[in-house]
């Protein structure tokens, strides 16, 4: 009977570390947001991964950061648009995808969230515990652009602190 609890511990300990693992698994190539450097396994469920039509790829933290590359690529055309899902972190459909826009979790490189999943009912979910409302790609990318100029000020602040906290540090 001493083995039960052993064997429970064990199995508890084990779920945890699996968990980890598939968390913390490496994403598609590059490793970090090609516009600010965010590291893109950290932020899997918020990345994203444009195809362009030349063979050519770019891979960003957030559709913060996609808005970013293809308003500097308007001559290149995309193949593919992928994002992470929020609840599961697999690249998914970017156009097809349900998005949540807004709501009390704060976004990826922006003040106003945008999320992508899979389907419905887990964008349902997600609407009544944090808020926000449904949305497509194309809602998502144009609120993007509507945030851009009040995103980057607040980036730009908030990297401006870092490096003040950093100096006064040393």
């Amino acid at each position: 009977m001493k083995m039960v609890p052993k064997l429970i511990a064990a199995l508890f300990l084990l779920s945890l570390t699996v968990g980890t693992v598939v968390a913390d698994q490496p994403v598609e190539a590059p490793d970090s947001c090609t516009y600010c450097g965010m590291n893109r396994t950290k932020f899997a469920h918020s990345r994203m991964l444009v195809r362009y039509s030349d063979g050519s790829s770019t891979g960003t933290c957030s559709i913060h950061c996609m808005a970013v590359e293809l308003a500097t690529h308007i001559d290149k055309q995309p193949s593919s648009l992928e994002v992470g899902a929020y609840d599961t972190r697999k690249l998914i459909n970017a156009e097809s995808a349900v998005w949540v826009i807004g709501g009390d979790k704060m976004g990826v490189m922006t003040s106003r969230a945008k999320w992508a999943f899979a389907d419905q009912s887990a964008a349902e979910a997600f609407i009544k515990s944090h808020q926000g409302s449904i949305g497509s790609f194309d809602d998502a990318i144009r609120v993007s652009y509507e945030d851009m100029y009040l995103d980057i000020k607040m980036i730009r602040e908030r990297r401006a602190a870092k490096r003040m906290k950093q100096q006064h540090a040393h």
